[in-house]
């Protein structure tokens, strides 16, 4: 899928290669840093940026990663790790953030789901990823503490056809 700005700068969405993990990796740590970290308590932080989960995900899911490229730059992923209607992980690298990148690979995912909905989960205290969302017409579903965190995270659901939101 390649989609042609104004300023001529081509966005290509693409499926990851093996070859990606790496610099995906860290990606999806800078967007992690600006956006999640400092939800989490520092021992929590510190252990993330030690171990970056990110590279180990994306070496064994990156078939069902999708990456935003700009001209020959990767500048974001999303994912569906099960490859199910759950979409895992939207990752975009901060310098990218603002351009669409994230609601177009939310479509190139989404497109990819045979089920009648699909689901995102984020951290409610996470605005941005949220009002994204919420603007992309999921709706909340219910909240849960996760992360070895006290903190709320909300599940979302977009019906993508043959269904109606319930009330």
């Amino acid at each position: 899928m390649v989609i042609t700005r104004a300023s001529s700068t081509a966005l290509t969405i693409r499926p990851a290669t093996a070859e990606d993990a790496e610099p995906l990796a860290a990606i999806g740590l800078t967007a992690w840093r600006n956006g999640i970290k400092p939800l989490v308590p520092a021992h929590i932080a510190k252990e993330f940026e030690v171990s970056n989960p990110f590279l180990p995900f994306l070496k064994a899911c990156h078939a069902h990663v999708l990456v935003a490229q700009i001209g020959n730059q990767l500048a974001g992923f999303g994912a569906r790790e099960h490859a199910d209607n759950r979409i895992t992980d939207l990752w975009i690298a901060p310098a990218f953030e603002g351009r669409g990148l994230g609601t177009a690979l939310l479509q190139a995912l989404k497109a990819q789901i045979t089920h009648s909905h699909a689901l995102i989960t984020v951290t409610a205290q996470n605005t941005r990823a949220l009002t994204l969302y919420q603007h992309l017409g999921y709706r909340e579903l219910r909240y849960d503490a996760t992360l070895k965190t006290s903190f709320e995270k909300v599940d979302m659901r977009k019906v993508l056809r043959g269904a109606s939101e319930p009330s």
